[in-house]
């Protein structure tokens, strides 16, 4: 009987308090955390804050935004083998 009472009692505690952490948002204070802060990414960085910085000569309006990656597995065809190889 003391084990399942135990049990209950953690899956209420879970149940409590899972919501008020979760929903916590932590800061990030780099964007690319991962990058070493080389000339590439000070580039990256400054060409991406030009382009959503509304008062800059470079901003872009949001729909006219648009990336594309290719070689990552988002632009590949059905089956994962190069175009130039088929």
């Amino acid at each position: 009987m003391l084990p399942q009472i135990r049990y209950v009692t953690a899956c209420l505690l879970a149940i409590v308090f899972f919501p008020l952490f979760s929903s916590v948002a932590w800061a990030q204070t780099d964007p690319l955390p991962s990058w070493t802060d080389l000339p590439a990414k000070q580039r990256i960085m400054a060409f991406v804050r030009q382009t959503v910085t509304p008062d800059s000569p470079g901003y872009l309006p949001e729909a006219e935004r648009i990336a594309v990656f290719d070689n990552d597995g988002t632009l590949w065809v059905e089956q994962p083998v190069y175009a130039q190889m088929v």
